[in-house]
């Protein structure tokens, strides 16, 4: 069937509206009418061909919320009018170790990324969230609990699984000292969650504003990172840094941060990285590690914390016909903190 979207044709090109290809429900299958589509930077990134992988058209999106339209003759866990979501990831082999390790996102084979990938059963690239209705196997689609803002949702599909993931697998937790550098689409939702789970959590920036800004969002104290004093004297005081920084910088400030045994958790960028001085690992045994999304069994858990602790991003709404403006903003970080899409506003292909 054909579906309305909006599409870059080539890295050089702004969004634009297009017909797409979906296909038809097959019997592990779920359709979804897409109510709302979060603006991620990896958006940009992709569209743009920033990261030298691109396929176009390219349709992004992969912070999905909607409601079940149809499903196939073989699923049991969704029915017709469900609140559901969808990722970052729509296939994997599921047969692989990491795999059954619900670790999906780290695929031996591969995971089919939601925009981007080949597509197995139409050809081409993949087409994400900014169109009005999306088709899923449905082993990847998640259950939205219904009391939250289904709008605000709509980030937790990347941003927040991403801030909550290496949470949970370092096993943060009450009584850790948790600092998160950065505060943006990223950050906001690590000072959430790290904050819910019980953890005493500082904000690390350069800007002393954007520290009163995570105060209001659960931060407990202030770092201010371009004062060297500060900086001083917090060496060593922190169990777990989430570094959600998203461009190229120098690690060696931070690592004199970490307590014995502490680590680093980089979600923010994909890019070189200056190098660092060892030196800093080999005191107090510190690490630093990596982490990308979740799988789907977390990330349904996140959801479900989500839902019973009242945890949602901070959005600005935007019609689909503005998604040019909002990028233009999203790379001047001029947002607080993640431009969420009305896919109301896309009209319907004619």
């Amino acid at each position: 069937m054909k579906v309305a979207a909006y599409a870059a044709q080539a890295a050089t090109e702004r969004l634009a509206p297009v017909a797409i290809d979906r296909r038809a429900v097959n019997r592990e299958d779920v359709a979804i009418d897409i109510e709302y589509c979060g603006v991620c930077h990896s958006d940009i990134h992709a569209a743009r061909n920033e990261w030298g992988n691109a396929k176009y058209p390219c349709v992004p999106g992969h912070e999905i919320i909607g409601r079940v339209a149809e499903i196939g003759v073989s699923v049991t866990g969704f029915k017709t009018g469900d609140l559901v979501g969808v990722g970052c990831m729509v296939d994997a082999c599921l047969s692989c170790v990491a795999c059954d390790d619900g670790d999906e996102q780290y695929c031996e084979k591969g995971a089919l990324m939601t925009y981007g990938g080949i597509d197995p059963h139409l050809g081409g690239p993949t087409h994400g969230g900014y169109s009005k209705r999306i088709i899923v196997r449905d082993k990847f689609v998640l259950r939205i609990p219904e009391n939250l803002d289904a709008k605000a949702v709509a980030p937790l599909l990347c941003a927040g699984i991403t801030t909550w993931s290496p949470l949970a697998h370092w096993k943060v937790g009450k009584g850790d000292k948790v600092g998160v550098i950065g505060l943006g689409g990223l950050g906001h939702m690590g000072v959430k969650f790290a904050n819910a789970l019980g953890a005493h959590v500082t904000m690390i920036t350069t800007s002393s504003q954007k520290g009163e800004d995570a105060k209001k969002l659960g931060a407990h104290d202030i770092l201010l990172s371009r004062e060297r004093d500060q900086m001083k004297a917090a060496r060593g005081r922190f169990d777990f840094l989430l570094n959600t920084v998203p461009v190229a910088h120098e690690l060696n400030p931070y690592m004199g941060l970490l307590a014995r045994n502490g680590t680093m958790v980089m979600v923010g960028a994909i890019e070189p990285m200056p190098g660092f001085h060892g030196g800093l690992l080999l005191a107090n045994r510190r690490r630093v590690a990596g982490s990308v999304i979740g799988g789907i069994k977390e990330t349904q858990e996140m959801l479900d914390f989500c839902g019973e602790h009242n945890i949602v991003s901070d959005v600005e709404l935007i019609d689909m016909q503005d998604i040019n403006q909002a990028w233009d903003r999203v790379v001047k970080a001029d947002v607080k903190y993640r431009f969420v899409i009305d896919m109301k506003s896309l009209q319907d292909v004619s």
